[in-house]
C-alpha cells in the first residue's frame, strides 16, 4: 500500500481563488473592511485584558477611492502586524488570525468577525495588485510594505508609516473599473457595513453652498455602530423601534408591530423582526429580513434560517452562531440552525399570544393585516398551529371578531345540520353575494367573511382539525340545503310541471364563455327570491386551490364554471308562469304526450322481453323494433322541448327572471344588462 501527500500548488490555486471565492465580486468590500473592523476589535480587547496599555484614540475605518491612481485603499487603527505577522497570516493562504485570537480570547472576544482566513484575498477578484502597509501595535514594531499582483510571487520589505494599522491598497483591474466608482462604492459600504461596531468613514460629508455640493471638513460615517438590535429591550422606546424601521425600509409604510430577539443560551441570537402592513395580497415582498454576523451584512436570503411563513417579515437577525460557508454568503445546514429556526418561531407566537391577550382590541384592529402571517405559518408549521389557533381569529360580515372556541360556541345551536355537523357559512365578497348573506342572517344564521388569498386553504385544514364540521360558501346552494333540517319544504309541483319548467329556463340559459348552467327545481320559500343561482362548493374550492397552487391542481383551473340555476318551485311568479306555459302549450303538448307514453309503454314490453335471453336469442325484428322506438321516444322529446322553447322565446318573464338572479351574481354584463334594461322597461 502507498501513502503519500496531494500537491496542493499555489501556482494553480490563486486563479481559482481570484475567480470562484465569492459568487459576488463586490463581497471584496465588505471583506477588507470586516477585516479592518476585526483588527479594531482586538485592539479593545487587549487593551481590556491590560495587553495594551496605550491610548485607543479614534479606531474609525477608512475607505478612499483614487480615480487618477485606479485605487482603492481600506485603513484602520487596529492592532496592525509586524513582519512575522504577515508571513503567518497573509503568506499563507487560510490561515486565520481572527481563529487564533479567537481560541486566545475567547471569553471576551464574541465580536471578532473573521474565522476563515481567506476574506482578505477577495481583493484580488478585482485588483490586479494589492499593497498592505502595516504597523504592528507593538513597542518597537517596523512598519512593512507586502505587495502582490495575483500570483504566488509577493515582495516583503520594510516600509515606514507613522500610526499603528493597516492601509490595504488595491489597484484595480481594467475589468473591474466600475467599482473605483464613488457611488458604486458607497452603495456597497450601505449594503454590507451599514452596521459594522467601527465607525466607517467614507470621504466628507457634502452640503449645498452657492448652488453647489461642497466638501465640509465633518467625517462621513456611513455606519451605525450601536443599532437597535444590539441594544437591551428595556432601553428601547416605541419611537425607537419605528426610527429603526425606517433606517431599514426609507420608503414603508410603518409596521405593525416588532418581535425583539436576544437569545444568549443555548445560542447567540440578537435581531428584531418586523410585521410589516401589508396593503393587499399581491403585495407581498419576501427576502426583506437581513441576516448579519456580529454586525456584518451576511444575505437577505434566509431560508433555513426562518421558517418559511416568516420570510414574509421585515427585519434584521444577528447571530455568530449560525454555520456559514467561507464566503459567508450561504447558509450550511445543520442542528444549530434548526434550533434557532424553532425558538424564531416560539417567539414570534409568544409575542402574538402576550398582544392579543394584553391587548385584544388593538390585536383585532390589525388581524386584517396579520391574518396572511399567521394563516401562512398555520398552513406550513405545525408547531405555529398548534399555538396560533389560540388566538387566530374569523371575522363575520358585520365586522365582528371571535376565536375559534368563540365562534363554535356562538353557531352550534342554529348552524348544526339534521346530521350533526356544524356548517360553517361564509363569503368571500360582501357585495357580490349579499342577497345570500341576508337569506342566510334572515334564518338565524351567521357568516364569516373569508376574503383572503389563504382563506381557501385555511378552510381546508380546519375542516381536517375540526370535528364533524365543514366550511360552505353561502351562495353554494339554497339556504335550506347548505345546513338540512328535518322540516324539509316540499314541492307542490307534479313530476311534468317540474320537468316542464326546468325546459323552459334551460332554453334561455345565457351562453358565458368557460361558463355551464344546469337548472333545477327545489322547494323554497314563497318569499324568497323566484331564481337563485349557486356554485358548487367543492368544485368552486378546487378551481381557487387551482389558482393558487398550479401544478398537478391546473387540471380544476382549466374546468368551466358550473353554476346551478335553481327555480323556486313555491313561488307564486313561477306558479304564475306554470299556469301560462300549460295554458300556451296544452294543445301542442297533448298529443306528443300521448305518443311518448304510448312509446314508453312498447318500449317497456319490449325490454321485457328480452330478459332472461342472450343477444343471439333475440330475434332481429325486436331489435330493430326497440331501436326505431327508442329513436321515436327522443325526436317526440325534442318536439316537447321545442315547443317549450317556443313558450320559453315569447314569455318575456322567463328571460326577465333570469337576468334578474345573473344581475344579483353579478354575472350580467355587456349586451346581455343591455337587452334586460330594455326588457324592464317594456314590462314596465
Amino acid at each position: 500500500m502507498a501513502t503519500g501527500k496531494i500537491g496542493v500548488s499555489t501556482k494553480d490555486l490563486f486563479p481559482i481563488i481570484k475567480k470562484f471565492l465569492y459568487s459576488d465580486h463586490d463581497i471584496f468590500l465588505r471583506e477588507i473592511v470586516s477585516n479592518a473592523v476585526d483588527a479594531s476589535q482586538k485592539l479593545k480587547v487587549l487593551a481590556q485584558s491590560g495587553e495594551f496599555k496605550g491610548e485607543l484614540g479614534d479606531l474609525k475605518v477608512s475607505v478612499k477611492v483614487d480615480k487618477d491612481a485606479k485605487t482603492i485603499t481600506v485603513s484602520d487603527r487596529g492592532i496592525g502586524m509586524t513582519r512575522d505577522e504577515v508571513e503567518k497570516y497573509i503568506n499563507q493562504i487560510a490561515f486565520s488570525g481572527a481563529e487564533e485570537f479567537l481560541e486566545k480570547h475567547k471569553d471576551d472576544a464574541a465580536n471578532i468577525i473573521g474565522h476563515f482566513g481567506l476574506g482578505f484575498y477577495s481583493a484580488f477578484m478585482v485588483s490586479d495588485k494589492v499593497e498592505i502597509v502595516t504597523l504592528s501595535y507593538k513597542d518597537g514594531s517596523q512598519a512593512v510594505r507586502w505587495e502582490c499582483t495575483g500570483d504566488p510571487e509577493y515582495t516583503l520589505e520594510d516600509s515606514e508609516r507613522s500610526e499603528r494599522g493597516t492601509d490595504i491598497i488595491m489597484h484595480v483591474s481594467e475589468d473591474e473599473k466600475d467599482f473605483l466608482d464613488e457611488r458604486k462604492i458607497e452603495e456597497l459600504l450601505n449594503k454590507y457595513c451599514k452596521f459594522l461596531p467601527i465607525k466607517i468613514v467614507y470621504g466628507k460629508k457634502k452640503e449645498w453652498k452657492d448652488g453647489k455640493q461642497v466638501e465640509t471638513d465633518e467625517d462621513n460615517v456611513i455606519n451605525d455602530t450601536t443599532p437597535a438590535w444590539t441594544k437591551k429591550p428595556a432601553d428601547l422606546t416605541d419611537e425607537d423601534y419605528l426610527t429603526f424601521y425606517h433606517q431599514l425600509y426609507p420608503m414603508a409604510d410603518d409596521p405593525l408591530f416588532n418581535i425583539h430577539l436576544n437569545v444568549d443560551f443555548p445560542f447567540n441570537l440578537t435581531g428584531i423582526l418586523y410585521f410589516p402592513k401589508i396593503k393587499n395580497n399581491i403585495d407581498i415582498n419576501r427576502n426583506k429580513i437581513q441576516l448579519y454576523c456580529n454586525q456584518v451584512f451576511v444575505t437577505d436570503s434566509v431560508e433555513g434560517i426562518v421558517p418559511d411563513f416568516l420570510t414574509l417579515l421585515h427585519g434584521v437577525i444577528d447571530s455568530p452562531d449560525i454555520p456559514l460557508n467561507v464566503s459567508r454568503s450561504y447558509l450550511q445546514s445543520d442542528g444549530n440552525v434548526k434550533k434557532i429556526s424553532s425558538h424564531i418561531t416560539k417567539k414570534v407566537a409568544d409575542r402574538l399570544e402576550e398582544i392579543f391577550k394584553k391587548d385584544r382590541k388593538t390585536f383585532e384592529s390589525k388581524w386584517d393585516d396579520l391574518k396572511i402571517f399567521i394563516q401562512y405559518g398555520m398552513l406550513t408549521d405545525e408547531k405555529f398551529y398548534e399555538r396560533a389557533v389560540k388566538f387566530a381569529l374569523f371575522k363575520n360580515v358585520d365586522g365582528k371578531y371571535f376565536t375559534y372556541d368563540e365562534y363554535k360556541d356562538l353557531i352550534k345551536g342554529e348552524q348544526t345540520d339534521k346530521d350533526g355537523n356544524l356548517v360553517y357559512l361564509y363569503a368571500n365578497d360582501k357585495a357580490t353575494q349579499y342577497s345570500f348573506i341576508q337569506t342566510a342572517q334572515n334564518k338565524g344564521y351567521d357568516v364569516l367573511l373569508m376574503d383572503g388569498q389563504l382563506d381557501t386553504p385555511v378552510m381546508n385544514q380546519l375542516e381536517q382539525k375540526f370535528e364533524k364540521s365543514r366550511f360552505t360558501r353561502v351562495d353554494a346552494d339554497v339556504i335550506d340545503k347548505l345546513i338540512a333540517k328535518d322540516n324539509v319544504k316540499e314541492l307542490t309541483l307534479t313530476t311534468r310541471q317540474r320537468s316542464e319548467i326546468e325546459e323552459v329556463f334551460q332554453s334561455k340559459t345565457p351562453t358565458i364563455e368557460k361558463t355551464n348552467f344546469t337548472v333545477t327545481v327545489e322547494a323554497i320559500g314563497e318569499t324568497d327570491f323566484p331564481i337563485v343561482i349557486t356554485q358548487n362548493e367543492w368544485m368552486r374550492r378546487m378551481k381557487e386551490m387551482s389558482a393558487l397552487q398550479g401544478g398537478q391542481m391546473s387540471f380544476y383551473g382549466e374546468m368551466p364554471d358550473s353554476f346551478n340555476l335553481v327555480v323556486n318551485g313555491n313561488h307564486p311568479l313561477v306558479g304564475k308562469l306554470i299556469a301560462d306555459m300549460e295554458n300556451a302549450t296544452k294543445e301542442q303538448l297533448t298529443p306528443v304526450y300521448a305518443d311518448i307514453d304510448k312509446a314508453e309503454a312498447r318500449k317497456s314490453e319490449l325490454n321485457k322481453a328480452k330478459e332472461g335471453k342472450k343477444d343471439e336469442e333475440i330475434p332481429q325484428a325486436e331489435k330493430d323494433e326497440l331501436a326505431d322506438v327508442e329513436k321515436n321516444i327522443t325526436s317526440l322529446n325534442d318536439k316537447k322541448k321545442e315547443v317549450l322553447s317556443n313558450f320559453a322565446n315569447d314569455e318575456k318573464l322567463v328571460s326577465q327572471l333570469i337576468d334578474l338572479a345573473l344581475l344579483s351574481n353579478n354575472m350580467l354584463k355587456g349586451e346581455g344588462l343591455t337587452k334586460f334594461i330594455k326588457r324592464s322597461i317594456e314590462l314596465m
